[in-house]
């Protein structure tokens, strides 16, 4: 008979005991499917939060999910919601992670101003629930906050961790209530918790109404033959933006310095949405002016002209700094967006060409 110390799923279980557990919310969002895959590569056993819904919300996940039932899973979904403290408490203390990412949120600026209450308890109260849940647990954990450039708002730029905050929407005005808890509960109670301030990062994993999403999928439809217009609002906001796949690694830095802190993530670069525009459309040989129409709608309330990083901090303390530049990230989300509709850039170009060469 063999030895129970001989099961798979025994030494897998003694494996498991020894590896680092990491706990993830919105792990099924851009930046949690991306630091779920970064923790699974160095070792991490990783939980995540997915909230119950009628159809499966997990696509960005679906590539790293095994069956829980395989003694080399390393990756597990728990149901629950940032709006339910019993829940979260319950999770924390059975799970015992090493390290909490609190990534869950209402995140849609321009949707803020029209569901402000959900807002805040999702993006603000939330994270107090998580917190709390950390405090009265007692667990020896390190927790991570994902903070927003957002809260800088109307400050001038370039904006740091001494910069001051003048929030501009609802969700701004969230992030920096859980910002405060956060610094409150490190001050107040010792826990090892930090502000990741990231500026804009995106990914062909971003959100499809998030605007560089929205122009690259644009781009890719009109390409295709399925779409002539695109409607937007503000071309002239400007933002630092990177790419979500070199963040999630600053996030993951932070949390294993021995002294817990706030840090600044950013490019140091800013474009404004015209020049999104410009290297998006211009990637595929088509000019954006020919397509792209203003819609009132999608002006916020409080506008942010102007949200520029200044990561020194970040470089000299933790190391970081970022790899994809601008451009590159701009034609990697329109490749992915071209792929899904059958096509690639290069094609795309060549046939606009060829098109008006013919014409």
């Amino acid at each position: 008979m063999a030895s129970v110390r001989s099961d798979p799923m025994f030494a897998a279980a003694v494996e498991r005991s020894t590896v680092k557990k990491a706990l993830i919310t919105g792990i099924t969002g851009q930046d949690g499917s991306y630091l779920a895959e970064f923790l699974l590569g160095k070792g991490y056993e990783v939980h995540g939060l997915i909230r119950r819904a009628s159809t499966f919300n997990t696509d960005r996940i679906e590539h790293l999910y095994k069956d829980p039932h395989e003694a080399e899973t390393r990756l597990f979904l728990h149901y629950g919601d940032v709006a339910s403290s019993g829940n979260l408490s319950d999770l924390v203390y059975d799970i015992r992670p090493n390290e909490i990412y609190h990534l869950a949120a209402q995140s849609h600026v321009r949707v803020s101003f029209d569901m402000p209450e959900y807002t805040g308890d999702v993006t603000g109260l939330g994270t107090v629930r998580l917190l709390e849940a950390i405090r009265k647990s007692g667990i020896n954990t390190r927790f991570y906050q994902a903070s927003s450039s957002e809260m800088f708002g109307s400050t001038p730029p370039p904006q740091n961790e001494a910069t001051p905050f003048q929030p501009q929407s609802p969700y701004a005005a969230a992030k920096l209530y859980a910002y405060w808890l956060t610094r409150t509960y490190r001050e107040g109670y010792g826990i090892h918790a930090s502000n990741g301030i990231l500026f804009n990062h995106e990914s062909p994993r971003r959100g499809e109404t998030f605007v560089t999403r929205k122009i690259t999928r644009a781009v890719a439809a009109i390409v295709a033959g399925k779409q002539d217009t695109l409607f937007l609002g503000n071309l002239d906001a400007k933002r630092d933006w990177g790419y979500a796949p070199d963040f999630v690694e600053a996030m993951w830095l932070m949390l294993q310095q021995d002294t817990p802190d706030d840090y600044v993530i950013g490019t140091g670069e800013a474009h404004s949405v015209r020049e999104f525009l410009d290297e998006a459309f211009g990637y595929v040989g088509l000019d954006w002016r020919t397509y792209v129409r203003i819609d009132e709608r999608y002006y916020r309330p409080n506008e942010v002209d102007y949200l520029l990083a200044d990561p020194t901090k970040a470089r000299e303390q933790l190391g970081w700094q970022p790899r994809t530049a601008f451009r590159e990230l701009v034609h990697i989300m329109v490749d992915a967006d071209l792929e899904q509709v059958g096509l690639d850039a290069q094609a795309a170009s060549l046939d606009r060409v060829t098109t008006h060469h013919l014409t």
